[in-house]
């Protein structure tokens, strides 16, 4: 097959974490940029990608990289695309999102309109059109600016792939399935370490765990919208792909995966959302504050999105609450914590300063990934084994 670029966005901060998964799946990194990890693929790779990267927002196509300053350049540059490579006589196109940084092209909907016409132009010509019906696949284009320099890529994905399908319900202030899976490969926990979240929510801590131990292909339930283009991706990459997926499934894995809440309701709705993900049985939800957090046992982690006060009227119970979470952690044997929020004074409430501390973009708001290290557990000794 022949050999492509592929763009993953993701969340700004993460991209070790992305790229890790992406060599993890045997592909070569290319550039990794704020917020994007590009790699070399192929064809079959769409299909790869989007069904078992964990951390990337969307899979794109890389089709080109144009300069302009000016948006005669810009229609020009875009013309010069051999679109016709891409995108079949009946093919839907449109330039679905376009972002510009430090650059003298900077509306959004005029770089849409621009990039639309020129590719209309080129079409016109290489198929002897002068009317596109487009009621055929959807090749959305999606344009970064930065610099006057401009990446364009056709997105493979169609729906974000934090929209894993399991999330039927869910809490007021939810953390994306992206971010949480991230969050979690960013510590040292697997499936053999106990984890609790004491303020799951949705549940999406708790589910994204147990998924990684079961080793679910967070893909595997959805669809994606490069899988009708017939034209570029043969349907046995997906099949193969999805087959692999399948194999790869451990329904046995044992895990101690705890998540609890002070709302019934949210309990519930966790539990909704992990019988969809098909790993209600490898956790445990309770209706519980995080003052009542307890386990007998040592070497556990702590991994949660604590609320982060972003209305004014919460607020003035921050102090309190984070108190409590110091408290509760402070009372846990050898234990680790991890914990995203926006809260500044985080560190001041809980007690202790965090060992290390990560800023992260949760959408447009400025977190911080607070890491609080407990001991690692004593090696196991193998025992000797016995001579012939």
């Amino acid at each position: 097959m022949k050999t492509i670029e592929l763009i993953a966005p993701c969340h700004f901060g993460l991209e070790s974490v992305l790229k890790r998964e992406i060599q993890d799946l045997g592909y070569e990194i290319s550039q990794v940029e704020d917020g994007r990890v590009t790699f070399i693929g192929d064809m079959e790779a769409v299909s790869y990608a989007n069904i078992f990267l964990r951390s990337a927002e969307r899979i794109l196509l890389k089709v080109g990289c144009v300069h302009a300053e000016t948006f005669d350049e810009l229609f020009e540059r875009t013309k010069e695309i051999p679109w016709e490579n891409y995108i079949p006589k009946n093919g839907k196109f449109w330039v679905t999102k376009a972002t510009s940084i430090k650059s003298r092209l900077f509306s959004p909907s005029d770089i849409q309109s621009i990039m639309k016409k020129a590719m209309v132009e080129r079409l016109k010509k290489v198929y002897g059109v002068s009317w596109f019906e487009e009621d055929g696949s959807e090749y959305p284009l999606r344009v970064f600016f930065m610099k006057d320099e401009a990446v364009i890529g056709i997105d493979t994905t169609g729906m974000s792939l934090h929209k894993r399908g399991y999330r039927l319900l869910q809490s007021k202030a939810p953390l994306s399935e992206t971010l949480a899976a991230a969050l979690i490969m960013l510590t040292p926990w697997k499936g053999d370490r106990i984890l609790v979240d004491p303020f799951c929510g949705s549940g999406t801590f708790p589910i994204e765990a147990a998924m990684m131990a079961a080793n679910i292909a967070p893909g595997m339930n959805r669809s994606f919208i490069s899988e009708s283009w017939d034209n570029l991706i043969p349907k046995r990459c997906w099949y193969d792909a999805l087959d692999e997926a399948r194999e790869n499934i451990d329904d046995k894995a044992e895990v101690d995966i705890q998540g609890y809440d002070i709302d019934g309701d949210v309990v519930k709705s966790a539990r909704e959302n992990a019988r969809a993900a098909g790993v209600e049985h490898m956790i445990h939800f309770q209706q519980r504050p995080v003052s009542e957090l307890r386990h007998p046992k040592k070497y556990g982690f702590v991994i949660t999105n604590p609320p982060y006060g972003e209305r004014l009227e919460e607020k003035a119970s921050l102090p309190a609450l984070y108190r409590e979470i110091g408290e509760s952690y402070r009372n846990l044997d050898a234990w680790s914590m991890y914990l995203i929020t926006s809260y500044e004074d985080a560190e001041k409430y809980i007690g202790r300063k965090a060992d290390k501390n990560r800023k992260i973009y949760n959408g447009m708001i400025k977190t911080y990934f607070y890491q609080f290290m407990g001991p690692r557990p004593p090696k196991i000794k193998r025992s000797e084994e016995k001579s012939c």
